[in-house]
């Protein structure tokens, strides 16, 4: 374990990078809106929903793609029918002096790890595991998590249930176009 004193600074070479905003106009949102619909959806048909050509929407879309907007197309795995339906939330906390991006890589390597936060407060890091059952948690922390030079504490919350919205990503785009539309609705354009 390397010992720094500033936990946080090698931080920077294991999160994801920030990216700057994206100007988009209401196009853009509702192509991204009809995306988070269905992804899978063809050119064709985004282009009749947003009325405008298909050579216009793939424009836009690769645009989207090339700003860094649409990060990509995903599967959405029902973990459950794999056989990992435990989902495991892990408090983690680096002993003082601890080089934080050294805990984040060996967590990163583990393939249970679904996702990871760095944090504020008393602890560093929540991490979300998933797991076929008890005895695969207990493997996991005993031979994997706990073994990472310098965690100093954890603390493990079962997940009970998850409840996801019908579809995060639409509602979060339709509020954007409600903000965007109230707004402009509140300070329209002079005439000169």
């Amino acid at each position: 374990m390397a010992t720094v004193s500033a936990p946080f600074a090698r931080l920077g070479e294991v999160a994801s990078a920030a990216r700057p905003k994206v100007e988009v106009d209401d196009l853009d949102l509702a192509l991204l809106h009809a995306l988070a619909i269905d992804a899978r959806q063809s050119q064709r048909a985004l282009a009749r929903q947003v009325e405008m050509s298909p050579p216009a929407v793939a424009d836009r879309i690769a645009r989207l793609e090339r700003l860094g907007a649409i990060r990509g197309y995903r599967v959405d795995v029902d973990w459950s029918a794999l056989g990992y339906p435990v989902v495991v939330y892990i408090a983690v906390t680096a002993a003082p002096g601890a080089d934080l991006s050294e805990i984040i890589t060996a967590i990163r390597a583990l393939p249970e790890a679904q996702d990871m936060s760095v944090v504020t407060g008393g602890l560093d890091l929540l991490v979300r595991l998933r797991v076929r059952d008890h005895a695969h948690l207990r493997e996991l922390l005993l031979a994997g998590i706990f073994q990472i030079s310098g965690v100093q504490r954890t603390e493990t919350f079962l997940s009970l249930a998850d409840v996801e919205p019908d579809n995060f990503t639409a509602a979060m785009l339709a509020r954007i176009s409600q903000r965007r539309t109230h707004a402009r609705d509140l300070n329209p354009p002079r005439k000169t």
